[in-house]
């Protein structure tokens, strides 16, 4: 079963269409959604939540219709959004239980359940203090535990990683990846950092400008090349002279050279090469296709369907 899926999905605002006949459609897992700014990304979710009405088109949603049965949607999905929305006088305790009895949870499941979810953030330890004085790593893990508190089928994550530095996002992506696979929770996930979605996506969904680009396994999008990717610590100019002496085909992308693979003779023509200039050899693998190449292909080269 699907867990989402839109068909000509369209939203028009005074001058501006967010959405432009999307249709495609997500299984269970990890599913990342990239754009960029003002590509389409939150009106689809708010869409998908029942907040707003499309223009045009239809939407399902754990097998629901957001336009009639956004309520029961809201209960079965949770929601991180992108802004930042916490009240500061109120601790994380008090704001997650507040959040689950709204979801319909009785008091004293509400409580073990924030208890929980804090324990599983990592602010267990930090869930009395008051919001106002979190680091912003601690308001994004708040707003990522109250959308798992009701215990969600699925859960939509609005950029979760904006604001954070290197070693929170590496947190932060654990943890998404954790809820998809050890807790079984389906996660939709927007992010504009390609990168990130690479590591901990199951399929990614590329939409610009509200249409729909690309929406693959992230296998496909990676698949291997017919090139290998070369770095050495210096002497690369010797190294393309040499390379091209021995009929290879090489091209220059600042330190980083790309050979094209002509067949396994291309592995030890490098291999000859760098060890006859007796060069430091830093990185030697075969290329492979990242999601930002989508963005470089022609609109007429889409692809429907998860």
């Amino acid at each position: 079963m699907h867990i989402l899926e839109t068909e000509e999905l369209t939203k028009h605002f005074p001058g501006v269409t967010a959405l432009d006949r999307l249709t495609v459609a997500a299984g269970s897992g990890v599913t990342g959604l990239v754009g960029a700014n003002g590509a389409g990304k939150s009106t689809l979710i708010k869409i998908l939540l029942g907040l707003q009405p499309p223009t045009s088109g239809r939407a399902r949603v754990l097998d629901l219709d957001p336009a009639t049965d956004g309520a029961r949607i809201r209960t079965l999905v949770g929601y991180m959004p992108e802004h930042d929305c916490l009240p500061p006088e109120v601790s994380a305790t008090e704001l997650v239980v507040h959040l689950a009895r709204m979801s319909g949870l009785p008091k004293v499941a509400a409580r073990e359940r924030a208890a929980d979810v804090l324990r599983h953030v990592g602010l267990l330890e930090e869930r009395y203090r008051p919001i106002g004085g979190y680091s912003t790593g601690m308001k994004q893990r708040v707003k990522l535990a109250q959308a798992l508190v009701h215990d969600p089928r699925l859960v939509f994550l609005d950029e979760p990683t904006n604001g954070l530095d290197p070693r929170g996002r590496e947190e932060m992506l654990t943890l998404i990846r954790r809820i998809g696979t050890e807790f079984g929770i389906s996660v939709l996930v927007t992010s504009h950092l390609l990168g990130e979605l690479e590591r901990i996506c199951d399929h990614v969904v590329v939409i610009d400008a509200g249409r729909l680009l690309r929406s693959s396994a992230i296998t496909e999008f990676t698949q291997a090349t017919q090139s290998l990717t070369v770095e050495v610590e210096e002497g690369a100019d010797a190294l393309v002279a040499r390379l091209t002496e021995l009929g290879q085909s090489v091209s220059v992308q600042g330190r980083l050279l790309t050979v094209k693979m002509l067949g396994p003779e291309t592995y030890d023509a490098v291999r000859d090469a760098v060890a006859g200039l007796e060069l430091c050899l830093i990185r030697l693998e075969q290329g492979r296709h990242r999601i930002e190449d989508v963005f470089r292909e022609p609109l007429g080269e889409e692809v429907a369907g998860v």
